[in-house]
C-alpha cells in the first residue's frame, strides 16, 4: 500500500491557502467590490474606506492565492476577479453563513427594521418584467460600475443623484432599483427615497453579479 499522506499534506497546503485568502472581511470586501468590475487600488481603498497601502496588502493576498488579477496603466495598477468561479465562491460563503449563522439574519434585520416592508422582487419576477416592458430598472451603482456591466435595459441612476433625477423616471411604472448584492445598502435607500416621494418601488433581492452569474442578458458600455 502507498503511502499518501504526503499527497494529502500537499494537496490540503494548497486548500488552505484559499481558506486563508478568505480569512478576512477586508479582503471579503475587497471581492464583493472587484464582483463589481475592474477597479484600481486608489478606487478599492475609496470604496472600503481603507488607505491605499492597506488595500494593496490585501489584494496582493488575494493574487497570490490567484483570486485576482492585475494590469498596470502608466502608475495605476487595476485589479478584477480572475474568473467567474471566485465569485461563485464568495456566493457560497454568503449563503452558508446565512444558512448556519443566525447573527447574519439578525443584524441584517437590525440594520432593516424600518424598511421591513421593502419586499424585495426576485431574479426571476424581474427578468419576465423586463420582457413584458412594464417596469424601469435602476443602477444605483457609481458610475463605473454600470459602465463594467449591467442588466439589459437599466438606468444608471447613482443613489446620490436619485432625488434630482426623480423627473427622468416615470411616475406611473413600477421602479426596480439594484446593486452590489443582498447586503448593500444603496438599493434599501433608492427604495426608501421612491417610496417617500410617492412611487411605487421594490429592490432586487440580489444584485448585478448574480444575475450575470445567472447567465440572465446584461449590457456592457462602451466599444
Amino acid at each position: 500500500m502507498t503511502n499518501e499522506r504526503p499527497f494529502k499534506n500537499q494537496l490540503y497546503d494548497q486548500f488552505e491557502r484559499v481558506g486563508k485568502a478568505l480569512a478576512s472581511r477586508r479582503r471579503l470586501e475587497l471581492l464583493d467590490v472587484l464582483a463589481q468590475g475592474e477597479r484600481s487600488v486608489e478606487d478599492l481603498g475609496d470604496e472600503t474606506g481603507m488607505p491605499v497601502a492597506n488595500a494593496s496588502q490585501h489584494l496582493q493576498v488575494l493574487r497570490r492565492a490567484r483570486f485576482v488579477e492585475t494590469r498596470q496603466e502608466g502608475t495605476h495598477v487595476f485589479y478584477r476577479i480572475a474568473d467567474a468561479r471566485v465569485f461563485s465562491l464568495l456566493q457560497a460563503v454568503r449563503e452558508v453563513a446565512k444558512a448556519r449563522l443566525a447573527e447574519v439574519d439578525q443584524i441584517t434585520r437590525d440594520f432593516r427594521e424600518n424598511r421591513s416592508h421593502f419586499e424585495p422582487i426576485r431574479m426571476e419576477e424581474l427578468f419576465e418584467r423586463i420582457r413584458t416592458d412594464d417596469v424601469v430598472v435602476i443602477d444605483v451603482r457609481p458610475p463605473v460600475e454600470y459602465a463594467s456591466g449591467h442588466i439589459i435595459g437599466a438606468r444608471s441612476i447613482p443613489i446620490d443623484e436619485l432625488e434630482a433625477r426623480l423627473g427622468e423616471i416615470p411616475a406611473d411604472v413600477d421602479v426596480v432599483a439594484y446593486c452590489r448584492g443582498p447586503y448593500c445598502v444603496f438599493a434599501d435607500e433608492a427604495v426608501e427615497k421612491l417610496r417617500r416621494h410617492g412611487r411605487p418601488a421594490r429592490r432586487l433581492n440580489l444584485g448585478f453579479p448574480d444575475w450575470k452569474a445567472a447567465g440572465l442578458p446584461v449590457k456592457v458600455e462602451g466599444p
